[in-house]
């Protein structure tokens, strides 16, 4: 099982690196290349802890950062990674965890399916395969974990100028892990799913090429 997991973290790493390298030698004057940044908060699923421990509904802070390329007025591909935090509700054992992912998605947008919307707003929705990595903070620091994750959402922007957009963001990263066992191994540590709602900016890096014919 653990030689299969690696093997697919590789081939999962591989594929960015192959995105990174098409983004380099693709022609900027056909495509639209943005840069995205959002703060928000999350809560992660009961069912991702052992017995006795239990995070707070909502946590503070989720960092997410990214770089959209479309291919089309409508297709397009995200790279992005994501820091997420969460804590004990009191009357349980304390514990923080740091959760960080990267994810490869396929973006599309689908405002021709709302026709009434103005000119300078958009509607994607995004799902694609990635990689958590767990790292539990304070007593249990052992009890480090990672697993392949699928997150999917949805996107809705505003733009302020034909470069510069606001938006928020709705997304649900599902995880892929096995049970803890021993169970002690999940002691301050989380193997579940994360809901996570952001606020965030996005900027064209390359013009705005496609401004006119979404």
């Amino acid at each position: 099982m653990a030689l299969s997991f690696k093997f697919y973290k590789h081939r999962f790493f591989a594929v960015v690196f192959a995105f990174f390298c098409f983004l380099s030698h693709s022609q900027v004057d056909t495509t639209t290349l943005k840069a995205q940044i959002a703060l928000g908060v999350n809560s992660p699923s009961s069912n991702g802890f052992v017995s006795n421990f239990e995070s707070k509904t909502i946590n503070f802070p989720s960092v997410n950062l990214g770089l959209q390329y479309m291919f089309s007025p409508t297709i397009g591909a995200k790279l992005d990674v994501g820091f997420n935090r969460f804590s004990n509700i009191n009357n349980t054992p304390e514990f923080k965890v740091n959760y960080s992912r990267l994810n490869m998605q396929l973006v599309y947008n689908v405002k021709r399916l709302f026709g009434i919307l103005p000119n300078n707003m958009a509607i994607f929705v995004h799902a694609g395969p990635g990689f958590s990595t767990i790292k539990p903070l304070g007593d249990y620091p052992e009890n480090k974990t990672s697993y392949l994750n699928l997150m999917s959402g949805i996107e809705f922007h505003y733009g302020l100028n034909d470069t510069f957009s606001v938006f928020i963001d709705g997304s649900y990263i599902s995880g892929f892990s096995k049970d803890f066992n021993p169970i002690s191994d999940g002691f301050g540590s989380f193997n579940g799913d994360l809901l996570n709602i952001s606020f965030g900016v996005s900027l064209s890096l390359t013009g705005c090429y496609y401004c006119n014919h979404e």
